[in-house]
């Protein structure tokens, strides 16, 4: 087991120490306000972790601390794991950003696409083109998720009992069939939507390698770059460090809820919000893309590889909203385009919250969040476990890291 460290000085690493107390500061009051349950914060410069910090419980029953070793579900942020899996079987010339999926696939030959109506009376027609690897990638595809309940394909969904992703007891293989029989909300390649498109692409990992999803991350990802605890289930003695989930309570509190069911190795491995792991393991992961896809001599992915994977890949330079995403996407999205299965700032005077040109990171539904800034050598990730209803974590988290660079 490895733990995360602080290794050097807000200083050394060009921090301002006032501005990082700060953000200690903001975060501890909302444990001591009882609106998280804890959290773990790391900043590094250069590799180098600069700041650390834990506040408030893992499990409040148990009155158990967040730690270093903590382990998180992180959820979406499992997203750029898989885009790194595809995008090495793209390097050995086992699969192309430009393959229709249905090679691979052969369900989601022949799609259709959504024009109107709704449950028995919606009409589709033809898709003009196939669906592309590069297009699930970018959440271009026309697929969606079924929790929206904003368009007649996800209600479809829903009926098809796909609201969180996967039928009860489901496999990958047989969920990500019962994807393709369902038409789509757009035309491949003409909209931004977020979507189960990374299950479609760790099936897809399956088919072209012959191994089983957590198989291949163990194999090809997480050994490689010393990520120790992460994976899709829990080891032999880990059990006790995994830090319980929490909602959001009407009132503003938060209470237990179910969780990501990771106690014994699960029959759908998610490649879209699947995967556990610890503050420690996804350092490493940020790590190798900030160095280009490399780590302590090992090569995972060519510094083109990650530069294509961390640049806007939307056409024109367009953001998620220019390029057609629907209206229930949070207008917060605005000045963020997209690579491959993570945000790219596009125009800063437009996000959010203040955060440079470049920058690429993305989040999870338990309030976890990651970003790279190349232009300031800096990497961050927050780890907490709750699913939020109104409180906003990541606009004041970005601001308050920004306010600390003084270099």
């Amino acid at each position: 087991m490895a733990q995360l460290r602080q290794e050097v000085g807000p200083d050394e690493a060009g921090l301002d120490a006032r501005a990082l107390e700060r953000l200690d500061q903001h975060f501890a009051r909302h444990v001591g306000e009882g609106r998280l349950p804890g959290c773990l914060i790391a900043v590094a410069r250069g590799g180098r972790v600069a700041h650390l910090t834990t506040h408030g419980l893992r499990d409040v029953a148990a009155g158990l601390p967040v730690e270093a070793d903590t382990l998180w579900r992180i959820y979406s942020m499992t997203k750029p794991v898989t885009a790194v899996a595809v995008l090495q079987l793209v390097e050995e010339g086992r699969l192309s950003l430009d393959d229709p999926v249905e090679r691979h696939v052969p369900a989601f030959a022949g799609p259709r696409v959504y024009e109107s109506g709704s449950g028995t009376g919606m009409r589709t027609r033809p898709a003009e083109g196939p669906i592309l690897i590069r297009h699930l990638l970018t959440h271009t595809a026309g697929l969606t998720f079924g929790f929206y309940y904003k368009h007649p394909v996800d209600e479809l969904y829903r009926a098809h009992g796909l609201e969180y992703s996967v039928p009860p007891g489901a496999g990958l293989a047989e969920t990500v069939e019962m994807y393709a029989s369902l038409p789509l909300q757009f035309e491949p390649g003409t909209q931004w939507n977020y979507s189960v498109a990374s299950n479609v692409l760790g099936r897809v990992i399956e088919v072209v390698s012959g191994q089983p999803l957590d198989e291949f991350f163990a194999e090809r990802i997480f050994r490689p770059l010393g990520m120790t605890d992460a994976g899709f289930h829990l080891a032999p003695g880990q059990t006790e460090r995994l830090a319980e989930l929490y909602g959001e309570t009407d009132d503003g509190g938060i209470t237990p809820v179910p969780g990501l069911p990771v106690h014994s190795r699960p029959r759908f491995l998610s490649g879209s919000g699947g995967m556990v792991a610890t503050a420690h393991d996804f350092h490493r992961f940020m790590e190798m893309l900030r160095r280009g896809g490399e780590l302590d001599g090992t090569r995972l992915l060519s510094p083109a590889t990650v530069a294509q994977m961390t640049r806007n890949q939307l056409p024109g330079g367009a953001d998620r909203h220019a390029f057609g995403a629907p209206a229930h996407q949070e207008r917060s999205n605005d000045g963020l385009g997209f690579g491959f299965n993570v945000s790219v700032v596009v125009d800063p005077a437009r996000t959010a919250a203040p955060q440079s040109l470049g920058t690429y990171g993305w989040t999870g539904v338990a309030s976890t969040a990651f970003w790279v800034d190349p232009s300031h050598d800096l990497t961050v990730q927050f780890m907490t476990q709750l699913r939020p209803k109104t409180l906003k974590v990541f606009p004041e988290l970005r601001r308050l890291v920004h306010e600390a660079l003084v270099d």
